[in-house]
């Protein structure tokens, strides 16, 4: 049934432009945050010996940019670093790669193969929202996406890598009654799909949160606010920290 909705809803591409128009024109739009995209969080101890770091990549759209808020230190990469050191009791080196608008086609063509090859421990995929609000085809999605899999296994063989699942439209504030009934079928199938692939090619998929607080986002209603970011990475680490 939610294939058959997925493809059933691409016939109110027109409508959905319509009503995606008018929702963009009324929402203010954030630049990512300011501050360095690299850097590292210890231990409570202070400690954090070289033998047991971490190193973390979070690789995205403008999530991972921490859009939406004041400062980098508060985005997505540092909080799950920030975690994963009070967790494991040793040093997380972080790198955010995040990008405005990024679709997984766009981050598997033209960001991963400009990342520098460092053995990174643990890569978070924080992508799909903008394939989905972009309704890309299912199988554009799947080729986008699987592609992006192997290229950062490619460049990343030793890496753990894991899959943040797209938020669904019903838990985005911002979004309209009528925008959420025609995403809401796509993302069910968005999300089925990438469960596909991150099971055929050794991803941890992780589940969205559901039924976040209005303080769990900023004032466009669609990006995390710092509360929001908090809560992801505490929600990411924990299944980091189980594999």
């Amino acid at each position: 049934m939610s294939r058959l909705a997925f493809h059933l809803s691409t016939l109110a591409l027109p409508l959905y432009a319509v009503a995606g128009l008018r929702l963009r024109a009324r929402t203010h739009r954030f630049p990512p945050a300011d501050g360095p995209v690299f850097g590292h969080a210890l231990p409570e101890d202070g400690e954090g010996g070289g033998a047991n770091r971490l190193r973390l990549l979070v690789l995205g759209d403008s999530s991972a940019a921490a859009v939406g808020i004041a400062r980098q230190e508060d985005g997505l990469a540092p909080c799950i670093a920030a975690s994963l050191a009070r967790r494991r009791g040793c040093r997380v080196d972080w790198h955010a790669a995040g990008f405005n608008s990024a679709t997984t086609g766009m981050l598997r063509d033209h960001v991963v193969h400009n990342l520098e090859p460092v053995p990174y421990s643990h890569i978070l995929i924080s992508a799909g929202f903008n394939d989905l609000k972009n309704f890309h085809s299912g199988r554009r999605f799947r080729q986008e996406f699987g592609g992006l899999i192997y290229a950062l296994k490619a460049r990343f063989p030793e890496s753990r890598i894991y899959w943040s699942q797209v938020l669904a439209p019903d838990d985005v504030p911002a979004l309209t009654p009528l925008v959420r009934a025609l995403l809401r079928p796509r993302a069910v199938e968005i999300v089925r799909l990438g469960q596909c692939l991150c099971r055929e090619r050794g991803v941890a998929a992780i589940p969205a949160a559901k039924g976040l607080p209005r303080r769990a986002f900023c004032a466009d209603g669609i990006h995390p606010s710092e509360e929001g970011f908090a809560g992801w990475a505490e929600h990411v680490a924990e299944h980091m920290q189980a594999g």
